[in-house]
């Protein structure tokens, strides 16, 4: 296990490949501020050429997730800024989002308490989440005199929730709880809070201990068909598995069945 220090404003634990990232502000609810929205993002887009970890866990820290952006250290100073400021801000927020969506390794949300605003679309950027029954997500920013549409909420929660159902949190900005979650596809599993990170992290190493290139470029297919026809996406996924038939991994799975053995994976 090896704790990154060359992060400063969250923290990251890499264990047996699997990355553990946590908002470390737990006295405050774990707020974002503009030096962590950049870290982030910048450690995610790095992440497509690193070959130490092969899955992530987004993990809550002191019994919550995020509350978001920090009123203190973003909110107030966004009210003073220009508009050349505010696109450049919210630009790089969307860049967070994107960095997540394309760092080609699997992420698992694992959301405790609260989880609002930027820190809803961090969970719901994620591939996977696991929740407590204390999980309370919410999209709120009309709360806050802002439109719904932020960081890709419009795009991505209807696909994962359905288009009624993100309409409604996104105009009113309630609280989605842990019930509703699971039961509208949100939220792969609840459960308890003291199992909640060995849960993700379980969850993490079973994705792992699979064929990560593979795995890669599944979660390549799961964003790149969000713009294609069906015939792009039958030809697209055509070239992803013809190139995936060609990995180490492919003809060690081969092996492994004609010997009635367990394949084991190396990612190549």
């Amino acid at each position: 296990m090896s704790t990154r220090t060359d992060v400063k404003h969250f923290s990251c634990v890499i264990q047996d490949g699997i990355a553990t990232v946590k908002l470390d502000r737990p006295d405050r609810k774990n707020p974002l501020t503009f030096d962590s929205y950049a870290e982030l993002r910048d450690w995610f887009r790095d992440l497509v050429y690193s070959d130490d970890v092969n899955a992530v866990v987004f993990a809550s820290n002191g019994g919550n997730f995020s509350s978001g952006g920090d009123v203190h250290d973003i909110i107030g100073p966004l009210t003073k800024m220009s508009m050349k400021e505010l696109l450049t801000f919210t630009r790089m927020t969307g860049d967070l989002v994107k960095a997540i969506v394309n760092c080609g390794k699997p992420v698992i949300a694992a959301v405790d308490g609260v989880c609002v605003g930027a820190g809803a679309i961090i969970a719901m950027a994620c591939d996977l989440r696991i929740a407590t029954p204390a999980a309370k997500c919410a999209f709120l920013f009309t709360r806050v005199g802002l439109a719904g549409c932020d960081m890709g909420a419009c795009a991505i929660l209807p696909r994962i929730i359905g288009q009624g159902r993100a309409a409604e949190l996104l105009y009113t900005g309630r609280s989605m709880s842990a019930d509703e979650g699971a039961a509208w596809g949100f939220y792969n599993k609840v459960v308890d809070a003291n199992a909640l990170e060995t849960e993700a992290f379980n969850l993490a190493t079973r994705i792992a201990s699979g064929p990560n290139f593979a795995n890669m470029m599944t979660k390549t297919m799961l964003a790149q068909e969000w713009s294609m026809s069906i015939e792009q996406a039958i030809e697209a996924e055509a070239q992803a598995q013809a190139i995936c038939m060609q990995t180490a991994d492919f003809e060690r799975a081969y092996n492994a069945f004609v010997a009635k053995d367990k394949p084991v994976f190396e990612g190549n």
